[in-house]
């Protein structure tokens, strides 16, 4: 389901902007320091600036867990998350923690399989897609969820080049697990770029 909530812009024609925030959030085991350590590096080889910061209670596993980076073209001169403008949310816990703090207007990226959105919360573009079913059925393996995921918000977002990322994706997994990890980012691009033409159909739909 990709659902335009609010009045927010998303989609990977989108010029860079000077400074996004983003936060990855799950239960501990989803993978969500990766998802973040590989954007934060593919940000990083395209000469922006960034900063990447992660939380994890004592409760990680099962519970809600958070990875955060900034991407900026400008020093930063703060490096903590609040309101970020892309949110990645793979578990319900995570999303009844951190979901809230997205900025109004910003777009908000979900597990339709796993997460049950707020139907009354329309502030933010809402894009949720099955991660983990798709991992399963197209692929097999439920462990690289938080890669299709990450694909996903490359396409729906924008926020950096298709190339970029998966370049970083390489970089951080055992060659033996490369082809396996290419095969679920480029699974999560499809999976964004559907939303994508789901969120523009919408948006005519209500200007029409």
């Amino acid at each position: 389901m990709a659902e335009r909530a609010g009045t927010g812009a998303a989609g990977s024609d989108a010029a860079p902007a000077a400074r996004v925030e983003m936060r990855c959030s799950g239960s501990g085991g989803q993978g969500i320091l990766l998802a973040a350590a590989i954007i934060a590096e593919a940000a990083a080889a395209l000469g922006r600036r960034v900063v990447q910061t992660q939380s994890y209670g004592p409760e990680a596993r099962g519970g809600a867990s958070k990875a955060e980076v900034i991407i900026a073209s400008e020093p930063i001169d703060y490096p903590e998350v609040q309101h970020p403008d892309v949110s990645l949310v793979l578990s319900q816990a995570a999303y009844d923690k951190y979901a809230a703090d997205t900025r109004p207007g910003g777009l908000l990226i979900y597990d339709s399989g796993l997460v049950e959105p707020d139907p009354a919360d329309e502030s933010v573009v809402r894009c949720g897609l099955p991660f983990t079913q798709a991992a399963s059925d197209e692929l097999g393996k439920k462990v690289v969820t938080n890669i299709v995921a990450l694909g996903a918000l490359v396409a729906v977002s924008g926020a950096l080049p298709a190339a970029a990322v998966l370049e970083a994706v390489v970089s951080r997994v055992p060659p033996r697990f490369r082809e396996l990890n290419e095969q679920a980012f480029v699974l999560g691009l499809r999976l964004g770029e559907e939303a994508l033409a789901m969120l523009a159909t919408s948006s005519a739909a209500r200007t029409s």
